[in-house]
C-alpha cells in the first residue's frame, strides 16, 4: 500500500519509527515532513500535503501525527473526501476504519508510546470497512460535504 505520512515537530521521532515499520511491512512511504531537526513546524500544511495525496490517488491512504492530534484531525477533515480519524486505542482504531472508512490517521505522539502506535497503524491498514448501513452514513456525511460548497 502506498502511504503518505507526515508529522510537526512533535511527531517526528514516531515519524521515523513509523516509516520504517511500514517500509519492513511491504508499504511505500512517502515522507512529506517534518524533517529530523526541525524547529517548531505548523501542522496545517502538512496536513494537507498528506491529505493532497490520498485525493489525488498518489496514496492510498496518509497518516499524520501531531502532539493531541486534535488540530491535525480538524485541519484533515477541512479536505474534501477526506474522512481522518484520531485513533488513541484499538477500538477507536476499528471504528475509524469498519464503520467510518478512514483514509487518513490522524496520533497524537504525546500520548502513544511507540509499540502501541504500531498497533494501531498495523490494526488500521488491516481492518476492512464493512460497508452495509456505514455506506449510507457516508453518503450523508458526503452529502454535507457537498452541500458546505467549495472551499
Amino acid at each position: 500500500m502506498r502511504i503518505a505520512l507526515a508529522g510537526d515537530h512533535n511527531g517526528i521521532a514516531l515519524k521515523a519509527r513509523l516509516a520504517a515499520w511500514l517500509t519492513e511491512h511491504g508499504h511505500r512511504v512517502a515522507d512529506l515532513g517534518a524533517p529530523e531537526g526541525a524547529g517548531t513546524v505548523d501542522y496545517p500544511p502538512l496536513c494537507e500535503a498528506v491529505c493532497r495525496q490520498v485525493v489525488d490517488g498518489a496514496a492510498d491512504r496518509g497518516i499524520v501525527l501531531g502532539g493531541s492530534g486534535l488540530g491535525e484531525t480538524i485541519a484533515c477533515n477541512k479536505i474534501r473526501g477526506i474522512r481522518a480519524g484520531l485513533c488513541h486505542d484499538l477500538w477507536s482504531t476499528r471504528i475509524s476504519r469498519g464503520n467510518n472508512d478512514s483514509n487518513v490517521l490522524v496520533l497524537a505522539a504525546k500520548v502513544l508510546a511507540p509499540d502501541t502506535a504500531e498497533q494501531i497503524v498495523a490494526t488500521w491498514l488491516e481492518t476492512p470497512f464493512k460497508g452495509g448501513v456505514h455506506e449510507r452514513r457516508l453518503a450523508q456525511i458526503a452529502e454535507l460535504e457537498h452541500r458546505a460548497g467549495p472551499r
